[in-house]
């Protein structure tokens, strides 16, 4: 791992030594190579950052590009970090490639793969935590810097967390071997940070001002009132994956962001995109990298099963037909790779377009969910349910079609997965909803929930992260059940895999503390064991 090097190495240069080099075949005595591992030809060095005075901007753009891993040439990184993980567990993405350098049995056959589930862990450290910490030392406290880096640190650490569950966050840098934290203790400094950097946004823009940091800010640019209401929404959405664990929590927090008046993420002016070719900055997305140019991933059943089944309009915005129509893979196949390759359906994205973080459309499922089981917020639930379909229409141009899918009461999500390269079938009905998208009053309270989230799940996409967060903690939508599960990974047959191992860098050099970890789990270092929100059943 390549760490930025910092005048105030004291603590950084300690923690170096340990959880930030993760992940590396060498694990120091911090010896005299550390100017060697600790400086990135691509990356500016303290002393650039003191010339010009970019301490926090070029530390805070390194944050925004760590949340979901984005650079020239990073789509093997994303891949293993997003799409051969969550992406995965969601249904959004199968693979389609044979073999890959570690065997052809792998996480799409929830088979634990160490390298590939050390490695989010490793790299979040060194391009989230690390650089924010070295701009809370480098700024006052209550400070804008702080404030815009801590909502960017508890996004991207939040998605870390529902990965693998205990992780270290308080701790950091303070020791060599990093103590880890109970994920309920992580979630309560979540919002607790939110709430400081919120009154300090609410704050500045109060005194006149409106931009922050805009030269370095990919996703909105500067724009203070934007990070509030993303922050306010960030809010709702960690409140409400406590809900079923933590149900008092969780309507504290609920209602702090329904009374805010920083206001949620409501339109498409409110996306949150990361975007490309912007300050200075280009990319090349990861998801057509990989789909695409790599070719080593498809969409799959479980997404082919609701989009082709409601007939919906967002298809053809979300991946590319073959011979005019969309297919997915099922996960975990073991065979036919070739075939299916030809046979389905790739992601719709460009090489240089604009990577998603998160849009409006998921304040309002939040928001009806919220209404429907806790009586909290304004409005009816129908109608912020069906703002949500139409947000997200809108967020993805799709302009034709939207009433007339929402009013359908007769398309269901398909019975059956038809494999697109043999035409043979399998009959999936008992694992996918029934449900059509139009609203049902006289529905009881579960039917309505299974609704507003199969419909939030659609909206979430490409981010299969906090989709398969969103499947543990409700149990909706149904998914196709992967063709092959294995038998050393702690998922039941039929199960959805839960989490990720530990680190196995960790394992070795900072084993007292993961053993700790494991601990505060609650069960064991396995993908069966579900994290501490994850308790509905």
């Amino acid at each position: 791992m390549i760490i930025t090097k910092m005048k105030h190495t004291s603590k950084l240069s300690v923690l170096a030594c340990g959880i930030l080099f993760a992940g590396s075949s060498v694990f120091c005595s911090c010896t005299d190579k550390f100017e060697q591992w600790n400086i990135n030809p691509d990356e500016v060095t303290p002393d650039m950052m003191d010339a010009d005075n970019l301490k926090t901007g070029a530390l805070y753009s390194q944050m925004q590009r760590g949340v979901f891993v984005v650079g020239q040439d990073l789509g093997g990184t994303y891949q293993i970090h997003q799409m051969l993980n969550a992406d995965n567990y969601a249904g959004y993405f199968a693979n389609i490639k044979d073999s890959y350098d570690i065997g052809n049995r792998h996480s799409d056959h929830y088979n634990m793969v160490s390298k590939w589930f050390t490695l989010p862990f490793d790299d979040t450290y060194p391009n989230i935590m690390q650089p924010c910490k070295q701009i809370f030392e480098n700024s006052d406290e209550g400070s804008m810097d702080r404030a815009m880096a801590t909502v960017v640190k508890v996004f991207g650490m939040h998605r870390l967390t529902d990965k693998y569950g205990p992780i270290p966050y308080s701790k950091f840098g303070t020791d060599i071997a990093v103590a880890y934290d109970a994920q309920q203790d992580i979630y309560n400094q979540f919002f607790t940070e939110l709430d400081q950097a919120i009154e300090t946004m609410l704050t500045y823009v109060a005194s006149g001002s409106t931009n922050y940091l805009a030269r370095y800010d990919n996703v909105y640019l500067g724009n203070v009132n934007k990070w509030l209401k993303f922050a306010n929404t960030l809010r709702l959405r960690l409140a409400m994956r406590i809900s079923y664990v933590d149900e008092a929590k969780a309507r504290t927090e609920i209602q702090k962001a329904l009374d805010s008046e920083a206001g949620l993420m409501a339109s498409t002016s409110d996306d949150a995109v990361f975007h490309n070719n912007t300050n200075a900055f280009s990319f090349t997305n990861p998801i057509w990298e990989v789909t695409q140019s790599f070719n080593d991933m498809r969409m799959g059943a479980t997404m082919d099963v609701y989009l082709n089944g409601l007939q919906d309009p967002r298809r053809a915005a979300y991946f590319t037909a073959v011979n005019g129509e969309y297919h997915g893979m099922r996960n975990g196949m073991t065979s036919g790779f070739a075939q299916m390759a030809a046979t389905t359906s790739a992601a719709n994205f460009e090489s240089e377009s604009d990577l998603p973080w998160m849009r409006a459309a998921e304040a309002y499922f939040l928001q009806a969910e919220a209404k429907l089981r806790f009586g909290l917020g304004n409005g009816d639930v129908k109608d912020l349910y069906e703002q949500g379909i139409r947000t997200s229409m809108a967020s993805n141009n799709v302009n034709s079609g939207v009433d007339a899918y929402i009013a359908n009461s007769t398309n269901t999500p398909s019975t059956s997965w038809v494999n697109p390269a043999n035409s043979q079938s399998v009959n999936v009905s008992a694992w996918v909803s029934t449900l059509p998208v139009a609203w049902d009053d006289s529905a009881n309270t579960e039917k309505k929930l299974e609704r507003i989230i199969t419909q939030k799940w659609i909206a979430l996409y490409p981010d299969g992260q906090e989709a398969w967060s969103e499947m543990r903690r409700t149990g909706y939508p149904g998914w196709v059940r992967i063709a092959t599960y294995a038998s050393a990974s702690g998922v039941s047959d039929n199960d959805l895999i839960r989490r990720i191992q530990f680190s196995t860098t960790e394992l070795s050099n900072n084993s007292a503390n993961v053993q700790e970890a494991i601990k505060l789990l609650g069960g064991q270092d396995n993908a069966g064991t579900r994290l501490w929100w994850d308790v509905k059943r």
